[in-house]
């Protein structure tokens, strides 16, 4: 019998969230949406870039590319024609800790729209010609990286803060490390990594539960549980993180400036991170805005953001400044950390923090692409789906002392890395 959950509470959108197991093992969610005529389609694998072999970064990466280019049943033409003749879009990312194949249809079209996403998973068979091209299209990747130094420094950053744990390296991998993939490389990985109890699959959309766990039975039955251990992740102790203060000279033209720091993962916490990091930089109200842009006009654009991994958080600051206005950039980026008004908000700062949140979270439930990303989150991080009423009840319930407490931890002096890129001109 499947899991049947519903959201009765009025005023907010419906949930008809229900959940199976097929037979393989592989766990499938469903969200019907029946105001829509649409299905966004989502298989989700519990591996990224963390879980890349020694020398070998960039190959989970490297597979969510590989996997479009052909199959037992289908060549690259056929992939790419195929789902936009029922309609839809085809579409893939990795993370540190995930990988998703997802795409989107027309409702009447979901069954062989499902066929071709589990060909994909079931059936690629990496052509030698077409991955080496394909690598020539993730190398041109790392160079459009290279090229934009407000995501080269994120990069930079957790590869010096993790250091040589996983979690440092780069997603998308090293010139030489893609330059070197072979096939067996990626039929080891996916045989390691693409089974069915690390993955799931999510319908969000005009797409009922039964109807859609019969199609997913015909569709992944070729996909079967390898039998191996499952491969344990490295862990990353806290006592590994040494605070760091780095500046480096970049043929750039604006400085750039990131600010972090790490903490252990704890879900009690959970909103309270995300309302202290929508307080000081998520939106043009955040104080790192206010004072940055709007009042002193140093930035063009600066923002927190926070990461939530297996076992720790990180959440960093982010700040692009003139060459000559680094020291002063950054004196207000220590003065805004250290404010009372951030370490406990008013009433009035934390009320808008929750109406900001909320309306994220509830808009986002109109966009089937974002309704999918929530659950998704939802069933890796928590491991189940949590209530639209739990997660608005959670954000209600935290008060300015949870955000103190948060505060303390996330921007406690001693414990926070800095890098610069400074332009060299």
């Amino acid at each position: 019998m499947p899991e049947h959950y519903q959201d009765p509470e009025p005023g907010c959108p419906p949930e008809r969230i229900q959940s199976s197991t097929l037979t393989n093992g592989l766990r499938v969610v469903t969200d019907h949406v029946p105001w829509v005529q649409s299905v966004t389609l989502g298989i989700h694998i519990d591996a990224g870039s963390r879980d890349d072999p020694d020398k070998k970064s960039g190959l989970a990466h490297f597979i969510e590319h590989a996997l479009f280019k052909g199959t037992k049943n289908r060549d690259h033409i056929e992939i790419a024609g195929g789902i936009e003749r029922n309609g839809g879009y085809l579409d893939a990312y990795t993370t540190k800790e995930q990988t998703c194949i997802y795409l989107r249809c027309l409702d009447r079209f979901t069954g062989p729209s499902l066929d071709l996403l589990a060909d994909l998973i079931c059936n690629s068979e990496f052509p030698e010609e077409e991955m080496e091209k394909e690598k020539e299209v993730v190398l041109e990747e790392i160079s459009s990286i290279n090229d934009t130094p407000e995501e080269l420094i994120f990069e930079d950053f957790d590869r010096t803060l993790f250091g040589r744990h996983p979690l440092g390296r780069a997603i998308l991998g090293t010139e030489k490390s893609v330059t070197d993939f072979t096939g067996n490389d990626l039929r080891k990985f996916m045989t390691d990594h693409y089974r069915p109890e690390k993955m799931f699959l999510t319908a969000t959309g005009n797409i009922g539960h039964e109807h859609f766990i019969k199609l997913a039975e015909r569709c992944f039955s070729t996909l079967t549980a390898s039998g191996k251990p499952l491969q344990e992740r490295k862990p990353f102790h806290l006592e590994q993180y040494n605070p760091f203060n780095r500046t480096a000279k970049k043929r750039i033209h604006q400085a750039q400036i990131v600010l972090g720091t790490v903490i252990p993962r704890d879900d009690a916490s959970f909103y309270a991170l995300m309302l202290l990091n929508t307080i000081l930089g998520n939106g043009m109200s955040s104080k790192l805005n206010i004072e940055l842009r709007e009042k002193l006009a140093l930035v063009y654009s600066t923002y927190s953001s926070i990461a939530f991994f297996d076992d720790l958080t990180v959440m960093n600051i982010y700040a692009g400044t003139d060459a000559n206005k680094i020291e002063q950039t950054i004196d207000v980026l220590d003065t805004v950390r250290s404010s009372p008004d951030l370490a406990v908000p008013s009433a009035d700062d934390l009320q808008s923090a929750k109406s900001k949140l909320l309306g994220s979270l509830l808009m986002g439930t109109e966009k089937m692409t974002r309704r999918m990303s929530h659950l998704a989150t939802d069933l890796s991080y928590f491991g189940k789906h949590v209530l639209l009423t739990e997660k608005i009840a959670a954000i209600e319930a935290v008060s300015s002392e949870d955000i103190s407490a948060v505060a303390t931890l996330l921007l406690d002096e001693s414990r926070l890395s800095t890098l610069i890129y400074k332009p060299s001109r």
